[in-house]
């Protein structure tokens, strides 16, 4: 197969030079071209307002062109795990090429951006873990409400449930702060720019952060195994748009907020929802940050601040969201299919079916049949169904409890920052060279079609 994909362009480390990144401790490739040839291709002045449909149905020839020139390649002392690089990689090759831009890839490939999916990735997966356990359990609850009395230990074990995913929360709103702001690495993203003193590009800020969102909901899909893509895209948008301005729940109109139950609302929306007026309502994930309960300031610092004394409940959230994602499977901690090797999906990250579910799916569809062919009773019915239930592909969220020891402050508040864990700055190149080479495609058939 002809080499297509390069034709015309530069190597991938033409125009640039090498030097010794202390903080990674390895060469790192910086480029030398100046920085207008990169916002040359500027994002486009209108944005799809309507769904952002991205490409899922590929075929093998696009698949085997994924795997040759854009799959993340592994060096010789990196284990083939999956990263959320991965998940980044595929979202932005199947996405549509009208939204994508060099901000956007830039900003994707930056160490706040990184922890933000990741605490992203942990909040919706913790999430809709609770989604099948509280409801559930709220569901039997509500059943032996007609013959027992609610006890006390209901409440304990439903605010454990509702401050863990508060806690969940903060982790995304502190590096949404971070990217709104301007601070740290996205600087260079503000709408007033870097030292905040041009006129707001509001209009530009608004279309990046749109994009942005959608980007992030399509890896947190990918993330979690491809399932719940409606649950993970409704409960995002009410988080950073509230209930007010969710787009997705106006079109697909399921009212699953209105449906719930007071108790489920207290476990899944937590106990910062504010109701304002229409052009003062702030959405839930600023609420979470200015909340009027007890939030432990160190989770502020998680990946930034360096912090030598965490209790296991900080260091489980820590290993998640800034630790080596390599070193998942022996901290204990899961994060959907990150840390889970490679080896076990296919090049769009779908699962692999093993051996043992070809079995399972014969034991599965002989016992359908002969219940479909023989009357059984509901007790039996009810075991087929649970023999047949899908396995999980990770382990579910374990928050560790906080102890008695959780309140116990340092004579100083910690000032040493944590070096940031480097993003693959080998696919960032990698995608800004194909979106220059799309839009020059585009550019030379448009000028085609007009002549």
């Amino acid at each position: 197969m002809a080499d297509d994909e390069d034709e015309g362009e530069g190597g991938l480390y033409e125009e640039g030079h090498w030097i010794w990144d202390e903080n990674a401790n390895q060469i790192t490739f910086i480029s030398d071209r100046p920085v207008f040839e990169d916002e040359a291709i500027q994002m486009p002045t209108k944005v799809p307002t309507g769904a952002i449909e991205f490409k899922d149905d590929v075929d093998l020839i696009e698949q085997l062109r994924y795997r040759r020139r854009y799959q993340r390649k592994l060096k010789p002392e990196q284990p083939d795990i999956v990263t959320v690089q991965d998940c980044k990689d595929l979202a932005l090759y199947t996405a549509p090429v009208a939204i994508q831009s060099p901000a956007l890839i830039n900003m994707l490939h930056i160490p706040t951006t990184d922890r933000f999916i990741k605490a992203l990735i942990l909040c919706c997966q913790y999430y809709l873990q609770l989604c099948s356990q509280v409801s559930d359990e709220m569901a039997q609850r509500m059943l032996d409400l007609e013959t027992r009395v609610r006890t006390p230990y209901c409440d304990v074990v439903e605010r454990e449930f509702g401050i863990n995913l508060n806690d969940l929360r903060v982790l995304v709103a502190k590096e949404y702060c971070t990217m709104l702001i301007g601070g740290a690495d996205t600087k260079k993203y503000h709408h007033m720019g870097p030292a905040k003193k041009r006129r707001s590009l509001s209009d530009k800020d608004a279309r990046l952060f749109e994009t942005l969102l959608r980007m992030c909901v399509q890896i947190v899909w990918l993330a979690l195994g491809r399932k719940a893509f409606n649950q993970i895209e409704l409960e995002v948008n009410r988080l950073f748009k509230s209930e007010i301005f969710n787009a997705v729940e106006h079109t697909l109109k399921t009212k699953y907020v209105e449906k719930m139950s007071r108790e489920e609302r207290n476990v899944l929306l937590g106990e910062c929802v504010r109701t304002d007026k229409k052009l003062t309502t702030k959405s839930p994930m600023m609420n979470e940050v200015f909340c009027h309960r007890d939030i432990d300031y160190r989770m502020m610092g998680i990946g930034v601040i360096k912090m030598k004394q965490m209790p296991s409940r900080l260091k489980y959230i820590h290993n998640l969201v800034a630790g080596p994602e390599e070193r998942y499977a022996e901290l204990g901690v899961s994060l959907g299919i990150v840390g889970l090797p490679r080896s076990n999906f296919d090049t769009m990250l779908k699962p692999l079916p093993t051996a043992e579910d070809h079995n399972k799916y014969i034991f599965c569809f002989r016992g359908s049949l002969v219940s479909s062919i023989s009357a059984k009773s509901s007790s039996s019915v009810k075991k087929s169904g649970t023999a047949c239930a899908q396995p999980k592909l990770y382990a579910d969220i374990h928050l560790p409890l906080k102890s008695e020891h959780d309140d116990t402050f340092p004579s100083s508040f910690p000032s040493e920052p944590e070096p940031p864990t480097p993003c693959n700055d080998t696919q960032r190149r990698r995608w800004l060279k194909r979106l220059q080479r799309l839009r020059r495609g585009q550019r030379a058939s448009t000028v085609v079609k007009r002549l």
